[in-house]
């Protein structure tokens, strides 16, 4: 992508109404725009971010056999009220919309209900189990409070699996595997060593739950960490009686300030008894389903991957979720030599599948420089006369700053790796 075609352009300044650095680094370098408090749209340089979240995401769902779909964001009334949870003191974040018929309709929150009604079409027997579906889905919040960016918004979208399994220890087996996913889906992401898996309230479902928490000073949640273990325990179950429970020493753990980037819940029964989601096991006897919620926000790892990595000079993306793999700068001095040699390159990389932005733009090398720590995109190539005069280019790395010239010669090999 030449940047002289993108619409978007930085911005020296966020708006004065925006506090969250994740925010205001997204809306200067150009990925998001504001719509209102909560609500964000997602510009050309964002959604290739946020499309290589889901990438990640998708790949490790479907690796332990998650099966993709999606459902409608409009919820019945009929449905809800089964599990009681129409009540708005129940979900006290419905948007919830009257038809003209004189009916009403919710905007889904969240899918338990949908889903276990979903799956009473096709779960009748022990056979038919286990099942584990996922979907990428817009899910819609009426938030007091939305002033955290793009990591707390009333319009976003969440990746939510639920399985469906037919005991407790086959519920086990696939929630431990989910973790696992979850950690690999972290690392890819850039945030693995400062994410850990933590317990947490497990609410009207479970005991407990598993959050999976990054810790950054910027976060909402306070968490205790075990370093060496690498678990947590959430502020709202830390007692003597739930670490002796956990097994864990608080003497290990720390006080950190904390993201949530996922979560994993056990329901046990809860939807399947309301919906009557039942099959007959081998003896015939009809048993409920065993479910389990497994959720993350592509929108939110985005923000969070910003609130962590970001430096004085801008976003650091990590390599497998930047919009682009390499951002050339042409350093033309006037020369158009300089230009056509970067032309050349930007060629060349695309024939070769790097992608590529190329800041083509005719304004001074100190914007370009400064626009491109902000960008963040991992790999930066200077094309300049001094680095024709020598035969190659120069090659920055976003996340330290370290330089290496690169004969022109192993342009292709060096960037490719």
């Amino acid at each position: 992508m030449r940047q002289s075609e993108l619409f978007t352009k930085t911005r020296r300044e966020a708006p004065k109404d925006e506090a969250a650095k994740n925010a205001e680094l997204l809306i200067r370098a150009g990925y998001i725009h504001k719509e209102m408090a909560g609500v964000y749209s997602y510009l050309p340089l964002g959604l290739r971010v946020f499309n290589n979240v889901v990438r990640i995401i998708r790949e490790e769902m479907n690796a332990i056999g998650g099966q993709e779909l999606e459902l409608t964001t409009l919820q019945s009334p009929e449905l809800w009220k089964k599990s009681d949870r129409w009540r708005d003191d129940s979900i006290d974040v419905w948007f919830k919309t009257a038809l003209k018929d004189g009916g009403e309709l919710g905007l889904g929150t969240t899918h338990e209900e949908p889903m276990t009604a979903l799956m009473t079409e096709y779960v009748s027997s022990y056979k038919d189990l286990p099942k584990y579906v996922y979907q990428f889905q817009t899910k819609f919040r009426n938030e007091k409070r939305a002033k955290s960016g793009i990591l707390r918004t009333r319009e976003f979208v969440m990746k939510d699996l639920y399985s469906f399994s037919k005991d407790e220890k086959e519920f086990r087996t696939f929630y431990e595997k989910c973790a696992a996913a979850y950690k690999k889906i972290f690392d890819r992401a850039g945030i693995g060593d400062t994410t850990f898996r933590t317990f947490a309230s497990g609410g009207s479902f479970s005991k407990y739950s598993d959050e999976f928490q990054c810790v950054c000073d910027t976060g909402e949640d306070t968490v205790y960490i075990d370093e060496k273990k690498r678990i947590g325990v959430n502020k709202e179950v830390y007692t003597d009686e739930v670490l002796t429970d956990l097994g864990i020493a608080k003497a290990e753990l720390k006080e950190r300030k904390a993201i949530e980037v996922g979560n994993i819940f056990p329901l046990g029964t809860r939807f399947s008894d309301a919906l009557g989601l039942r099959y007959k096991d081998e003896h015939g006897k009809e048993v409920p389903v065993v479910m389990g919620s497994y959720g993350i926000g592509p929108g939110r790892l985005m923000g969070t991957i910003v609130e962590v990595l970001a430096d004085a000079k801008g976003i650091v993306w990590p390599e497998e979720v930047a919009p682009y793999a390499v951002h050339i700068l042409s350093i033309t001095g006037g020369n158009r030599d300089v230009s056509t040699e970067a032309d050349r390159l930007y060629e060349l990389l695309r024939e070769n599948g790097i992608e590529t932005l190329y800041d083509d733009r005719d304004i001074r090398a100190g914007e370009k420089f400064a626009d491109s720590d902000l960008i963040g995109i991992p790999k930066r190539v200077i094309v300049s006369e001094k680095t024709m005069s020598e035969g190659g280019v120069e090659v920055v790395l976003r996340k330290d700053g370290s330089t290496t010239f690169v004969a022109e010669s192993d342009i292709i090999g060096h960037l490719a790796t």
